[in-house]
């Protein structure tokens, strides 16, 4: 830039010493034009044309020089545009190395944390497979023995049979006249498992009983609020009557259940024909039933009434008209209930009613029915909730409503999980309500009440006889189990006994220690009152003592020293009377001060083993709630655990995305760069080019001068 401007300023004084040597030229030619104007003729045109050709490199300089200065203008412009970028991206990498500084030792602290806790787990991995291999191993040993077991049993079955085959000729299911004799076996494990089943449907009755009331009530007061509210205006006399005596038919299905479920026991017969409880369920689901038709006109009647009411919108009454066909499925799939269900309880009243193959298919479409009751209380839960929030929008709803609504919506809620816990449990039992617990050998008659009485009075003898066997024969075992035995008993009775001396030696001799720790503890606290009293005693006599020598100085001397010797001897006969009285007086009060001592001693121990209880409760509390604190805050670390792992597979993620925003951050810094020093070349190149322009076109003045010269 320097030269440039020299170099201008040089061209610039060129340029005037021309124009001046033009001017000079000119003048010249005008005095000389007089006399030779044909001569000068040609050299005037030259010089025109030097002239124009002067004045173009003039324009073309002056042309070069505006670009050279705007050129100049933007590469300095652009370098500090340039340069403060360059600042701002140095400052932003800085920053992101910083960010990815602190993050990458935040995450190799978390990364060793997790080799830490791998390694762990992988000890504890390896601890849990040797307990699954070993687990395996006493598997199958175990299968082994399994095996063994059932072949040995087998075996017995076999022989059993024979015997059985070859020494029990009584067989009467040949002969169909003395079919009565032939009673079967109690099956203990099949009333078990009736008790059970029936304990289950007990407390899924009991769930689905209160979801119906809540469900009866919350309609009833439904229909008292809305469409018309009963404490404003009068409403229809069909919905004064409705849901009213819901209680009465839907409280005895739990009742008559509840007695269903007590009479089967361990000592009974469990079939549909001996189940007479089953009769009354049947009724008072028939009356239920029954209930249900009643009240199923009023139910359409109250949804009519909502769709006549101006504010319903057509929404609404496409809901109220699915509410209605819900309520019609319902009712029927109880009425189909209801006749299976009396199927299933006829047997009980009278005989040879149903033969087996008809019950089976009987419980099958009462448990078909089931389902189909869950799928339209599920439909009339969707509708209702459908039906609310349409309510909602409508501008005279209030709180009340609301609420009832909300209660409706929760009995819909709980109704629709028990009939669906109902029909899942049925159908998970279907294969043990239709299979015979019981019936004759090589018959296929359903077990009478006969058959059962006999039944269980086989069952009372043989249970007599075994338990009198057992009381009159001890089982006898093998003699190598006897002689195991017996050497296991004879080593762990004398361990035991052993043992019971050392523990009863030990704790006679702590009550013995204790014993005499009272003793002496309450001899040291009785001494040390008898010192006390002591010390008392021998301060009282001192200051008798000190008050009678006081006395002696102040009395009479030698004339009357005899008399008042005896009189002294005098008083100091009843003085001694009066210590031994004293004496006396400091037994007695010792034996009183022993007793409220002991008393005091024993209050105090009773109150200090009252304080250790209490504290030792209070201790067992604090364990207890602590443990559970444990135990809780142990729950709570397995999801922090989880959470954070979640966390640290966030960050990695994290910190792959930034490495990969760094490096093609990096990568455009380094484009830019390279792209600006390629830039910087070409201007060099452009300076370099422009500045041999300029040179040539000096050395082109320089030349024209010359010529004009030597013109």
């Amino acid at each position: 830039m320097d030269s440039l401007s020299f170099r201008n300023q040089q061209l610039a004084k060129r340029v005037e010493l021309l124009q001046e040597e033009l001017a000079v030229s000119e003048a010249k030619g005008k005095k000389g034009k007089s006399k030779a104007d044909s001569p000068s003729q040609h050299g005037l045109e030259t010089q025109c044309v030097f002239d124009e050709d002067l004045q173009k490199k003039i324009e073309e300089n002056e042309r070069l020089h505006i670009q050279f200065y705007e050129a100049g203008e933007q590469h300095r412009r652009q370098e500090s545009e340039l340069k403060t970028r360059l600042q701002e991206l140095e400052k932003d990498s800085e920053q992101h190395q910083a960010v990815v500084g602190g993050l990458t030792t935040k995450y190799m602290e978390t990364i060793e944390r997790l080799q830490s806790d791998k390694a762990r787990l992988e000890i504890k991995s390896q601890t849990l497979e040797r307990e699954a291999k070993e687990c395996r191993m006493r598997t199958e040993e175990c299968q082994q023995q399994l095996r063994l077991s059932q072949s040995e049993l087998n075996r017995q079955v076999k022989q059993s049979s024979s015997v059985i085959q070859e020494k029990v000729p009584f067989n009467d299911t040949k002969l169909i006249g003395y079919n009565s004799l032939n009673v079967p076996p109690h099956n203990r494990r099949h009333q078990l498992k009736a008790r059970d089943v029936a304990g289950q449907a007990l407390s899924f009755i009991q769930d689905l009983v209160a979801a119906l009331l809540n469900f009866h009530s919350y309609t009833e007061q439904r229909v008292h609020i809305y469409p018309l509210d009963s404490s404003i205006e009068p409403i229809s006399p069909l919905n004064q009557k409705y849901l009213h005596e819901n209680a009465a038919y839907v409280r005895p299905l739990e009742d008559s259940f509840l007695h269903l479920h007590q009479s089967i026991t361990e000592d009974t017969v469990t079939v549909l024909e001996t189940v007479v409880k089953l009769k009354s369920f049947a009724d008072n689901f028939s009356s239920y039933t029954h209930f249900l038709q009643k009240i199923l006109p009023y139910q359409l009647k109250s949804l009519e009434e909502e769709c006549d009411t101006p504010l319903c919108t057509a929404a609404l009454t496409a809901k109220n008209q699915e509410l209605q066909s819900d309520m019609k499925r319902v009712t029927s799939v109880f009425e189909k209930m209801q006749s299976y269900i009396n199927l299933l309880a006829l047997p009980s009243v009278r005989q040879d009613a149903m033969p087996q193959s008809s019950t089976s298919a009987v419980f099958t479409q009462l448990a078909a029915c089931l389902h189909s009751l869950h799928d339209a209380i599920k439909e009339m839960s969707k509708h209702y909730n459908q039906k609310a929030s349409l309510e909602q929008e409508l501008p005279t709803i209030t709180q009340k409503l609301c609420t009832t609504t909300e209660c409706l919506l929760g009995s819909l809620g709980s109704l629709t999980s028990s009939t669906g816990k109902i029909a899942t449990f049925f159908s998970n039992n279907l294969d043990f309500f239709t299979s015979s617990g019981y019936s004759p050998r090589g018959s296929t008659l359903a077990l009478n009440p006969l058959q059962a009485e006999s039944m269980l009075a086989n069952k009372k003898k043989a249970a007599a006889y075994i338990s009198a066997v057992k009381k009159a024969r001890p089982q006898s075992v093998p003699y190598s189990d006897a002689l195991s035995n017996r050497r296991v008993l004879t080593s762990s009775t004398e361990s035991r006994e052993g043992l019971s001396q050392q523990v009863q030696q030990s704790q006679d001799k702590i009550a013995r220690l204790e014993q005499e720790k009272e003793h002496w503890l309450l001899e040291a606290q009785l001494g040390k009152v008898r010192l006390e009293k002591e010390n008392q005693r021998i301060a009282d006599l001192e200051a008798q003592l000190a008050a009678a020598q006081g006395g002696s100085l102040n009395s009479p001397p030698a004339a009357a020293s005899t008399p008042v010797q005896s009189q002294e001897e005098a008083e100091m006969e009843p003085s001694a009377g009066e210590r031994e009285a004293t004496l006396c007086t400091s037994l007695v009060g010792d034996e009183e001060s022993r007793e409220t001592l002991i008393k005091t001693h024993y209050m105090a121990r009773v109150g200090e083993l009252t304080t250790q209880l209490q504290i030792s409760d209070s201790k067992a509390v604090h364990f207890h709630s602590e443990c559970r604190a444990l135990a809780k805050r142990l729950a709570i670390a397995e999801k922090s655990r989880e959470t954070l792992t979640e966390e640290i597979k966030l960050a990695t993620q994290k910190i792959t995305r930034l490495q990969d925003e760094l490096a093609t951050t990096k990568r455009s810094y380094e484009d830019q760069l390279s792209m600006m020093s390629d830039h910087l070349c070409s201007m060099n190149e452009t300076l370099s080019k422009q500045r041999e322009e300029i040179d040539t076109l000096k050395l082109g003045s320089k030349g024209n001068a010359k010529k004009n010269k030597g013109r």
